[in-house]
């Protein structure tokens, strides 16, 4: 079997550690350095189904979506194929190398997402966005981490907290849907959406279709 080869790493930012970008084959892997992989280029059914089934609960026609993490671009494209033409969607990435890496050698896992004209990057923090855009965006999806609570960067813990929920909800158009990824279920986060004020319904999907871990979905209708 071919061995891993490192093709770059970056810092991210707030001091939350180092991504590292590796390649065998065509397979392609981002790990947190000391904390091992963070996700795969074989493994994006669960990233999926989050784009695929928030979209499906729209029911808008020209509808703006804000992505919350870049990743290996998969969320993004699955949301692309299930929204019109007139669709906008931004894609808020903290970390400016993984956005070089969508552009570069990890483009075509997703079918280079980022060429879309309907896409726009915001190279930050995606709370700033939520905090600044009141009623703008008909759905939210946010997959910046591994779940409610924050591993790659410790502000994402403020996405999660009270604070954060009212904002996300502050920021979605009525009706909009709040479509949230974990990597594991959290019984007390589903109630703070709810306290916030959101309908709520929690989705197991596996990761890759129908076989690896189970992953956890929360879409909460503003």
């Amino acid at each position: 079997m071919r061995p891993w080869q490192r093709l770059d790493t970056s810092a991210v930012p707030g001091n939350g550690g180092e991504l590292q970008l590796y390649q065998r084959g065509d397979e392609f892997s981002i790990k947190l350095a000391g904390r091992g992989e963070l996700m795969s280029s074989r493994v994006h059914g669960s990233e999926e189904v989050l784009a695929e089934q928030s979209c499906i609960r729209l029911g808008v026609e020209h509808p703006r979506l804000l992505i919350g993490g870049l990743g290996m671009g998969f969320t993004l494209a699955a949301a692309l194929r299930h929204v019109g033409q007139q669709a906008q969607i931004t894609v808020a990435e903290l970390v400016p190398a993984v956005v070089t890496w969508n552009r570069g050698p990890l483009g075509a896992c997703a079918g280079h997402p980022l060429e879309d004209p309907r896409v726009s990057i915001y190279a930050g923090d995606v709370a700033h966005l939520l905090k600044r855009s009141p009623q703008v965006y008909d759905a939210i999806l946010l997959d910046v981490d591994n779940g409610p609570e924050g591993l790659t960067h410790q502000n994402n813990n403020w996405l999660y907290s009270m604070d954060g929920l009212n904002a996300a909800y502050a920021a979605l158009a009525p009706a909009g849907i709040l479509a949230i990824w974990s990597a594991g279920p959290a019984p007390e986060f589903m109630q703070r959406l709810q306290k916030v004020g959101f309908e709520v319904e929690e989705v197991t999907v596996r990761a890759h279709g129908k076989k690896g871990a189970r992953h956890i979905i929360w879409f909460a209708r503003r």
